[in-house]
């Protein structure tokens, strides 16, 4: 696989910039501003989308459907980006979801949406390059491609919390916000996760019907080895009387509001006590059993299930609708299951493999539907 400079990209975007004046800017420390150059041109063609709507770029399969809708607690602070043709690759695309917590988490949450993908994918371009083992004119192997990524990612995120803290005014220091992500590179799918978003993949089973494999893990508190760096840096982790099985990370005072997660940019007064941004990376081969993958912010999975979700997309027959769909139908279900408890803010991404649409679904997400259509009303 051909690996073009980020800049040699940002040329071929702008025909008016040679690639030996763009080489010559990369000399100059200037990757960063070739990436948010690229990401403004991305915006301009269509190949941006950073609201609820669809992306499709005409040079792959790959077909994008996102919603986001504010919940009953407020400003909506759950904010998601697409980016196709992620850096002017054509075999690429990125998708994030951001969910925000805390007085200035909306302000966290799309500050972390704006320096991620530009700072990732700038830090991708200098790993790639900087491995003298690789030749830009030949194939990568998977787990060196992986390796880089992983590398890409944890410097990316580092660098992104160091940022957040340096700047007072976003309010980050009792605020926060999750960080779910994917980089899909031809067969290969790139995710990191910081926080308790989680992406499911549809893939087929021997009987033909979608089955959901969770790729992510929800970084939660409570998880034995979450609990165990919390406990070593002194922090505390137990759930309230009023709150039976949410467990929260505590300072040892206790006088600050708990954090449900265990993971998150921002929330500097938890940094000290166990919380901590560093990514989860992990990847997958795609294969022709695979259909999509769902992100969704923890709105979405409180309240459905992976199974639930995946029969719930499959069923949309317009794929430009599969994401509302998705996210209406938690709306529902948080309507009926958690009666008294303020709706939650609720987003998601539904990223499409193939051109072909998935088998139907099982009878059961039709029932499921109807069931949450009834007990709320509608």
């Amino acid at each position: 696989m051909l690996f073009p400079s980020l800049l040699d990209g940002l040329a071929r975007r702008r025909s008016t910039v040679s690639i030996k004046r763009s080489r010559r800017s990369c000399q100059n420390d200037s990757g960063r501003e070739a990436a948010n150059e690229l990401a403004k041109d991305a915006k301009k063609s269509e190949l941006m989308l950073k609201s609820s709507g669809i992306v499709k770029s005409n040079k792959s399969d790959n077909f994008a459907s996102v919603c986001s809708k504010r919940g009953q607690k407020g400003i909506n602070q759950d904010c998601a980006l697409v980016w196709e043709e992620f850096g002017c690759q054509e075999d690429m695309v990125f998708c994030g979801i951001f969910d925000g917590h805390g007085p200035w988490g909306h302000v966290v949450a799309k500050r972390v949406r704006e320096s991620l993908p530009s700072s990732l994918l700038c830090n991708w371009q200098e790993a790639l390059t900087s491995t003298t083992s690789v030749s830009m004119d030949a194939d990568v192997g998977v787990d060196r491609n992986v390796d880089i990524w992983r590398q890409s990612y944890l410097k990316t995120y580092a660098a992104i919390d160091q940022e957040l803290k340096q700047h007072t005014n976003i309010g980050s220091f009792c605020s926060g916000t999750t960080a779910l992500t994917i980089v899909k590179q031809g067969k290969n799918l790139i995710v990191a996760n910081v926080g308790d978003s989680r992406a499911v993949l549809a893939t087929l089973s021997d009987d033909g019907s979608l089955v959901p494999l969770q790729l992510t893990i929800d970084f939660r508190p409570n998880l034995p080895e979450e609990a165990e760096r919390i406990k070593q840096s002194k922090g505390v982790v137990f759930c309230l009387h009023d709150e039976p099985g949410v467990y929260r990370v505590w300072m040892p005072n206790g006088e600050t509001p708990g954090l449900a997660i265990s993971r998150a940019f921002g929330d500097y007064c938890f940094k000290d006590f166990g919380l901590i941004s560093m990514p989860h990376v992990t990847q997958r081969s795609i294969t022709s059993r695979d259909h999509f993958v769902i992100l969704a912010s923890d709105g979405v999975w409180d309240v459905i299930s992976n199974q639930e979700a995946v029969e719930i997309v499959s069923s949309t027959l317009d794929r430009e609708k599969s994401a509302k769909k998705l996210v209406d139908c938690a709306v529902r279900a948080w309507k009926y299951k958690k009666r008294g408890i303020a709706i939650d803010d609720i987003s998601a991404i539904c990223l499409f493999f193939h051109s072909t649409s998935s088998p139907p679904p099982p009878q059961s997400v039709h029932s499921f539907i109807k069931s949450s259509e009834q007990a709320s009303g509608i």
